[in-house]
């Protein structure tokens, strides 16, 4: 089955068992909140004509989502994901509208946001895994924030550094046994390789 996308109705990508179960969790979870959805577009948006592609825009990034995993409950995370690509558009274009963010709370719409208390909490975590990292041997941090915080392949992290891959792979399994160990209470920081 394929549908229109836009305001008409969902993306017109569906294929296979997989993308029917999306489809039919789009058409019975997202679209009965067209109205909404596009009367907040409306609201946080300078012009009412770009209302349709945004909302084809936010139908997409939520059926890329959920292609991985199908989000329960659907509203917050249509209109989280409507707010975030306000956002960026607003961003993009470098023009600050406040309405875009404070309309969100004016439909009641939960957000994911933690609470104080995990907030403190995740930023002592921050700071004990930079503890942790600190007590790293040089190239064994290096290595291991190029890949887990950069996001760079073995082959890129032993370019940058000029090493094998090898050679990388046991920094970082060094590394990041030494990082487990201080993080669990055990202070041994494995062979240095400077």
């Amino acid at each position: 089955m394929t549908e229109k996308s836009g305001p008409d109705r969902g993306p017109a990508d569906f294929q296979g068992a997989d993308d029917r179960k999306l489809e039919e969790w789009f058409v019975r979870e997202v679209l009965p909140l067209e109205a909404g959805l596009i009367q907040f577009l409306r609201s946080g948006w300078r012009s009412k004509t770009d209302t349709e592609d945004l909302c084809q825009d936010v139908y997409v990034r939520v059926c890329d989502a959920a292609r991985k995993e199908i989000p329960h409950p659907a509203k917050p995370f249509v209109f989280a994901v409507a707010r975030n690509l306000l956002i960026n558009r607003v961003r993009r274009d470098q023009i600050v509208s406040i309405e875009v963010v404070a309309d969100l709370d004016t439909l009641g719409i939960p957000l994911d946001e933690p609470s104080p208390d995990r907030s403190v909490m995740a930023r002592q975590e921050l700071k004990k895994l930079q503890a942790a990292l600190d007590r790293l041997p040089k190239r064994a941090r290096e290595a291991v924030v190029l890949r887990k915080v950069e996001g760079l392949s073995y082959r890129e992290i032993a370019a940058r550094m000029g090493i094998s891959e090898d050679t990388v792979s046991e920094y970082l399994t060094n590394g990041m046994t030494a990082l487990a160990d201080f993080l669990h209470g055990e202070f041994f920081i494995g062979a240095n390789h400077e």
